[in-house]
């Protein structure tokens, strides 16, 4: 029963994502988006255009090949015909490598005042690192990054494994993380949403289970979410969230989660300590509700085979208790 029921909150949690987290390079929502799809049109259009003029050329050699005689006047007609085209090959293709070179210049670019933000790929989820430029103090969120709207963010990418991409295609192209070495990306959200992303770099078992979310939000949304994200975390406000608290840090969980304010220190895991804020768990595999908390804790090899989160015995009870605790970490 407890199989079936993880099977049934996963296909209804897997149906809502599909159905709400659609991403498109054509929706741009970003300069670099709109950038990239200025090219991608234009190279559309472009090849649209050469591909009509040799479908028709071909044509018409079609029909007429049997009218005419192939004398010197034709031959040469011919041999002037293929110069023409082998200019104008290299005509097209040197105008789009110069706008795609260009294109790519542009979108690289950041404003100096542009937010920095460190992204480690992990197998199978997404570690983001705030640093703040002043105190340089630093906090961790896991596979939801919040950004400013209207501001440049640049990103900082590195692979704690193997190597991943980072793509969120309504605001900016690919970028490979790859171990050992940062790579960097500015996205710039012109306004205010939620934006999905996902690895586009085959990475493993769980690799089309790396998803992440984006929310783009108001300067003053954006500071009070930062300042809120900074703190610690509160402690429970009723006995069952204080009793699940002793339960997790009595628990294998602590020796891999960090829920900063509370001895629980691990950095095998994503950190914890405002997860209940957080719209998804599991990068985007489950909506983040307490009954999604519950069956993650249960058995996270039946939802996501592979992953490093061990099987934690816990009694009914227990789980309950331990939920109700990581829902209350906001």
């Amino acid at each position: 029963m407890k199989r079936a029921a993880v099977f049934a909150l996963f296909g209804a949690t897997i149906l809502l994502s599909a159905c709400t987290g659609m991403q498109s390079a054509l929706h741009a929502e970003g300069q670099a988006a709109v950038a990239l799809k200025q090219l991608i049109l234009l190279i559309v259009i472009v090849c649209a255009i050469v591909w009509s003029l040799v479908v028709l050329v071909l044509a018409r050699a079609l029909l007429r090949i049997h009218r005419e005689r192939f004398d010197d006047r034709r031959e040469r007609k011919m041999r002037s015909a293929v110069y023409a085209a082998v200019v104008a090959t290299v005509v097209i293709i040197s105008g789009l490598t110069i706008a795609s070179f260009y294109t790519t210049h542009a979108i690289g670019q950041a404003a100096e005042d542009a937010l920095t933000v460190r992204i480690r790929g992990q197998q199978w989820w997404w570690q983001f690192i705030y640093v703040d430029p002043i105190s340089r103090a630093e906090f961790q969120t896991a596979n939801e990054l919040h950004i400013p709207a209207g501001r440049d963010v640049r990103l900082q990418l590195e692979g704690a494994d193997v190597i991943h991409s980072f793509w969120v295609p309504s605001l900016a192209g690919k970028q490979d993380l790859i171990p050992g070495r940062t790579n960097t990306l500015t996205i710039h959200a012109e306004r205010p949403g939620v934006y999905r992303g996902q690895c586009a770099e085959f990475c493993g078992l769980q690799h089309s289970h790396m998803a992440l979310l984006i929310v783009a939000q108001s300067e003053a949304d954006y500071r009070r979410w930062l300042e809120g994200q900074q703190r610690d975390r509160a402690p429970p406000g009723d006995p069952e969230g204080a009793a699940g608290e002793a339960i997790f840090m009595s628990k294998p969980c602590a020796a891999c989660h960090a829920v900063r304010g509370t001895p629980a220190s691990g950095t095998t895991g994503p950190d914890l300590t405002h997860v209940g804020s957080r719209q998804t768990i599991a990068a985007g595999l489950l909506q983040n509700t307490r009954g999604a908390l519950a069956a993650w804790i249960a058995d996270p090899q039946t939802l996501k085979p592979g992953n490093n989160m061990p099987l934690v015995t816990l009694s009914s009870d227990e789980l309950q208790k331990v939920s109700a605790y990581l829902e209350s970490l906001k």
